[in-house]
């Protein structure tokens, strides 16, 4: 940069390209810090979880807290299911009986009908909803289907529920990024009961 001669108009030329170079720099900064807050993880957490007897074994109530990420909202609305594993475990106090049960939970989009859908693939439960929002609020309510062995643990048994998201379900040109990028890590800590 010819910014040292002396003569007023190179001054004047060096100070816009100073002045270029500067917001140049701060555009960059800012579109990095949207992309930064773009992959901040989603936030999943357990508010309640019991176990209720019903007519063909056990019912997990569960209260899950959930916010999707950007790319996972971005996947969603272009009709990429988004799915959920609750993995349930009970055991007896004195550890004699055990029960462990798994049940996947899909979010899905479907485009054409602008609809939003939360099936509880195992249980063929289907709720249709027209915004995600809808959607992601029904999980503050799932019932999810238990085997009979969960009925028959004693009072007093020990319960925990996990939730995450299984990246295994995903479109294989997703698993990697599923894998590898901050925003994709879904899952709530382990929530214990005595029940």
């Amino acid at each position: 940069m010819r910014c040292w001669k002396g003569r007023a108009e190179n001054t004047l030329r060096c100070g816009q390209r100073v002045v270029r170079i500067w917001l140049l720099g701060v555009v960059c900064a800012l579109s990095g810090c949207g992309l930064l807050i773009e992959q901040t993880p989603g936030y999943l957490a357990v508010r309640s979880a019991r176990i209720m007897p019903a007519a063909d074994g056990s019912v997990l109530l569960l209260d899950l807290d959930c916010r999707l990420s950007g790319p996972m909202r971005d996947a969603l609305d272009h009709g990429i299911p988004i799915t959920l594993r609750v993995q349930a475990e009970g055991r007896a106090p004195d550890s004699t009986a055990h029960a462990r049960a798994s049940q996947s939970i899909e979010l899905r989009y479907f485009p054409l009908s602008r609809r939003y859908q939360l099936r509880q693939l195992d249980d063929r439960d289907v709720r249709t909803f027209t915004a995600p929002a809808a959607m992601i609020d029904a999980l503050s309510g799932l019932r999810v289907s238990l085997p009979g062995n969960f009925a028959e643990l004693p009072s007093g048994s020990n319960f925990a529920v996990d939730v995450g998201i299984d990246r295994t379900a995903l479109p294989g040109a997703l698993r990697v990024p599923a894998t590898l990028e901050p925003a994709w890590w879904l899952s709530a800590n382990t929530w214990r009961w005595i029940g």
